[in-house]
């Protein structure tokens, strides 16, 4: 039965149930947010550096070089690390998942089969606990939010591995592909990259965040475009701070000059961080929530219901 309409009325003085917006944000405040990133891709393509530029800390270390001479290290497993970040009040628990660099061995057949278990296990993780008699008032939530892919700056097209990585991470998590390192491209050259990537996605009915709801109002929706007509992000990271004309910026210098990370000439960084944290940050949580869990929750339940009662024999003629 269709819930009757409800009619729209003024109230004739002030009640003061309008401070509720007021209210849940104080209680949020008090219990913080929980943010959670995975980070994926080829080993060398700056994962570490970029997550540490995008939140303006240090946060997990690089793996690359320090010498010349020294052995590329690697991460070797899956592994997250938290950190508790705030800014003007408001306390962000962030939850770093580096993953070995996949697609670096020379067999890489179902490579990526351990972060998609990495993903679902989040899921499951949580599904136990919701399901628990005496669960508790706030659970934990370990979900990924969002993914990260890195995408090697070859300038040519996406290696077949690529395009099945992302497929598969692409069916359980957020998934934001970034070209690594672009200062290594000039600027026609990552264009035309782009333009390649873009035609290999749609090819392929690679299906990236962000999702256009019912929900969304007209200006979400074309903000949203916006961000598709941009992806991937081009970018740099660094963490070293270099003056320019009496100026603090981080950057990257080399023998032509200095990438000013901050600057939208030299790359798209800062459009994936208004993005990440400025503009999209709730909606990757609630997507994640809404889509990705509700898909994994759904078959869960399905699968049990189907053990508890299973479908009776049929009756031999």
């Amino acid at each position: 039965m269709a819930a009757p309409t409800a009619e729209e009325i003024r109230a004739d003085s002030y009640v003061g149930f309008d401070t509720i917006t007021s209210q849940i944000e104080h209680k949020l405040l008090k219990r913080g947010f929980q943010f959670n990133v995975i980070v994926v891709g080829q080993t060398g393509l700056g994962k570490s550096t970029l997550i540490n530029t995008i939140f303006a800390s240090h946060l997990i270390d690089s793996k690359g070089r320090l010498e010349a001479d020294e052995p590329v290290r690697q991460t070797t497993e899956i592994h997250p690390v938290s950190h508790v970040v705030v800014e003007h009040g408001v306390r962000l628990r962030l939850n770093i998942v580096d993953t070995p660099g996949y697609g670096d061995q020379v067999n890489n057949e179902n490579c990526w089969d351990p972060i998609v278990k990495y993903i679902k296990d989040q899921h499951s993780a949580y599904l136990r606990k919701e399901l628990t008699a005496m669960r508790d008032r706030h659970i934990q939530d370990t979900r990924i939010h969002c993914c990260l892919f890195f995408i090697n700056p070859t300038g040519h097209s996406l290696r077949p591995i690529d395009i099945i990585v992302m497929k598969k991470l692409s069916e359980v998590v957020n998934v934001v592909p970034v070209i690594a390192k672009s200062d290594s491209l000039t600027l026609e050259e990552r264009e035309a990259f782009k333009l390649k990537i873009k035609a290999e996605l749609d090819y392929h009915s690679i299906r990236l965040y962000p999702f256009d709801t019912e929900d969304n109002d007209e200006e979400e929706i074309q903000l949203n475009a916006r961000i598709r007509n941009m992806i991937p992000f081009a970018v740099v990271g660094s963490e070293k701070n270099i003056l320019i004309d009496g100026k603090t910026v981080r950057g990257r210098k080399n023998r032509w000059g200095v990438v000013n990370v901050e600057d939208e000439k030299h790359c798209e960084f800062v459009y994936l961080r208004n993005f990440l944290t400025r503009t999209h940050l709730q909606d990757l949580i609630e997507t994640t929530a809404q889509i990705h869990y509700e898909a994994f929750r759904s078959k869960q339940l399905l699968a049990l219901k189907e053990q508890t009662n299973p479908r009776p024999a049929a009756s031999a003629a």
